[in-house]
């Protein structure tokens, strides 16, 4: 049965054929099995195949050449990276046209129009149908660090170098300056092929190895090396011809692998600076997160997401999913998530976040759209206020396993200009889970938007019911989540961002307004004393009260307006002083006279952390301190 090259093996003519053949000339087979009606044919003669005995099935050899080569080239043509290049270039040519291929690539491969600086070293990128001893423990460990397939041994066909420096002015340096395929006995073969079989290399006699240069568009980029045992006929003219024709295909291919492969290594790099390394770990919330391409030959797209602290424990959640597949794509991503993260640093109610990244998607140019949810929890106020950009709903499991698709404001998506965002205040209850996610998930070919959010729905829920008593683990409902997608059922990149809402309980809280007056760092130390002795954290007294005098002295002497304190007991103990004045304290050095410039030196020293945030009112300045190793709180 005929294969995929376009012959049953030895594409011998068929018999009553060859005996039609008048007996006026010598018949014998090609390399390719055609009948040749010729004789006294020999290396510096070339063969007529346009007239004399059998012209009619030397045409039809010559046809099985041209459909081979045909579907050898589609073969190394469906290769899209150097390993599928490499693959198709070998099982094009093994066993159908030799028994053995080796295939030495330069190293390090240049890419594009750079020119290599370092010297021409040949490495062994691929070796199939290689004949290798069995019973050599030396040979079968090479051939396994060389990922060489082992098959039925013949000991006359050498075992190739790793790897072979090309010295300038050699033979295998001239053979490679040419275009054109060389036998393995002719006078440049014999000369170069040991440097690639070995010093004593047990080289194939007669016309059974065929040297071939790789040349790609601009330089030799490699060499192939064709090889055939004893037992089949040898190389003839026309297989010099098929040779070249593989060579170039293979050589034009891995040029095209290099280049993709350096655009999808910049590309994949883009994306992994342009989204987060790690998500956050804020109070009240627990967070888990996953990012899939659309596929492993896809071009960087514009899905990103995010989870920013902000001010007060509260944290902005961020999903969105730039239109297209591009690096253009990837670059208006990393604007926009920056945009988004300078909005939320500055506290803006999540529909103004989104109505100035669509004033930035404006800017950016034409046709620069995206959609895009913005969602801020409160662990406090066990609340959530979520503004939409045209984005999929969210989805909400509940604690009792109910999976509820929110209900948002819909919105056009940002770059379109003169729309008005609305943002939603919903209850975000202890023990809930939300998910944000891009339309990859719930779309595809298969199944339109609603559809597969509905999917989604049914998925969170029965995801809870397996969970008995208690929520499923947040990692493992994201894997649970994705497995939704089938075998070829994702055609677009997926980003999945779940957030579980633990809250912080009322009773861990205390919040205070003091007015700005000289008696209120007084003020502030006997209120926090209080609460810290409610709290049973008395020891944490004498560091508490003097970093909160510290924070609340400096707010009072440029507030103009009541300064909000608060404490909050959960891992640590967290203390926020905010004020109406926007400029952000810094740390200086004090000299020895100066009465001011020390109080954020102590903070720095005593605090486990510390920081201040602009506001769109004011700022406010927080600090943590461990609790105590008996007072930690159970996870």
């Amino acid at each position: 049965m005929a294969d995929e090259l376009g012959w049953s093996g030895s594409l011998a003519a068929p018999r009553e054929t060859r005996q039609e053949v008048p007996a006026s000339g010598e018949l014998r087979e090609d390399s390719w099995g055609a009948v040749t009606g010729l004789s006294g044919t020999t290396p510096n003669n070339p063969p007529s195949r346009s007239e004399g005995p059998g012209a009619e099935l030397v045409a039809r050899g010559e046809s099985d050449r041209f459909r081979f080569v045909g579907a050898a080239t589609r073969r190394i043509a469906r290769g899209i990276d150097l390993d599928e290049i490499m693959l198709g270039l070998c099982r094009a040519s093994v066993p159908t046209f030799s028994d053995a291929i080796l295939v030495y690539l330069r190293d390090p491969l240049p890419v594009g129009d750079e020119r290599p600086v370092s010297p021409f070293v040949l490495r062994l990128r691929r070796s199939d149908g290689l004949q290798l001893d069995e019973d050599e423990a030396d040979t079968l460990a090479e051939a396994e660090r060389l990922g060489l397939p082992i098959v039925a041994p013949h000991s006359d066909l050498p075992l190739p170098v790793e790897l072979c420096e090309v010295r300038s002015g050699g033979a295998l340096a001239e053979v490679l300056r040419g275009v054109r395929p060389v036998f393995g006995d002719s006078a440049a073969a014999r000369a170069a092929l040991p440097e690639l079989l070995g010093a004593d290399p047990s080289v194939p006699t007669g016309h059974r190895a065929i040297l071939a240069p790789l040349r790609g568009r601009r330089r030799v980029i490699g060499a192939a090396v064709f090889l055939r045992a004893p037992e089949r006929r040898a190389f003839e003219w026309d297989d010099l011809l098929a040779a070249a024709q593989l060579a170039t295909q293979a050589a034009l291919g891995i040029d095209k692998a290099v280049l993709y492969g350096r655009e999808a290594y910049i590309a994949s790099e883009l994306q992994r600076t342009m989204l987060p390394d790690s998500l956050p770990q804020p109070t009240g919330v627990r967070l888990a997160s996953r990012y899939l391409p659309a596929a492993e030959t896809a071009r960087v797209g514009g899905d990103w997401y995010d989870a920013i602290p902000l001010p007060g424990s509260r944290i902005a959640l961020v999903v969105g999913d730039v239109m297209g597949h591009s690096m253009t794509s990837a670059a208006i991503m990393g604007q926009l998530r920056t945009t988004a993260q300078t909005l939320a640093q500055l506290d803006l109610p999540p529909q103004e976040v989104l109505h100035h990244l669509d004033e930035q998607a404006q800017r950016l140019g034409r046709d620069r759209m995206a959609t895009c949810m913005y969602a801020v929890y409160d662990p406090v106020a066990h609340r959530i206020t979520i503004a939409n950009a045209g984005h999929p709903p969210p989805v909400l499991l509940h604690l009792d396993g109910r999976a509820e698709v929110l209900k948002v404001p819909p919105g056009a998506p940002i770059g379109v200009g003169g729309v008005d965002f609305e943002a939603v205040e919903l209850d975000a209850p202890a023990g809930a889970t939300l998910l944000l996610y891009t339309d990859g998930l719930v779309e595809s070919r298969k199944r339109e938007v609603w559809t597969g959010v509905e999917m989604l729905r049914e998925r969170l829920a029965a995801a809870r019911l397996t969970g008995r008593d208690h929520s499923p683990p947040l990692e493992a409902l994201c894997d649970d989540v994705l497995d939704m997608l089938g075998p070829g059922d994702r055609d677009d990149d997926v980003v999945l961002l779940a957030a579980r809402f633990d809250g912080i309980a009322p009773s861990d809280v205390a919040y205070w307004h003091l007015e700005p007056k000289e008696t209120a760092p007084r003020q502030a130390r006997s209120l926090i004393r209080q609460t810290l002795n409610r709290w049973g954290l008395d020891e944490l007294s004498d560091s508490v009260e003097l970093l909160v005098s510290e924070v609340v002295t400096n707010a009072v002497r440029y507030a103009e307006r009541p300064v909000t304190l608060r404490l909050l007991r959960t891992d640590f103990l967290r203390c926020e002083v905010g004020d109406d004045a926007p400029q952000l304290p810094r740390q200086r050095r004090a000299r020895g006279m100066d009465e001011r410039g020390r109080g954020l030196v102590v903070v720095n020293r005593l605090a486990r952390r510390w920081g201040a945030t602009r506001l769109s009112t004011g700022k406010v300045v927080w600090f943590e301190l461990t609790l105590p190793s008996d007072r930690l709180r159970p996870s």
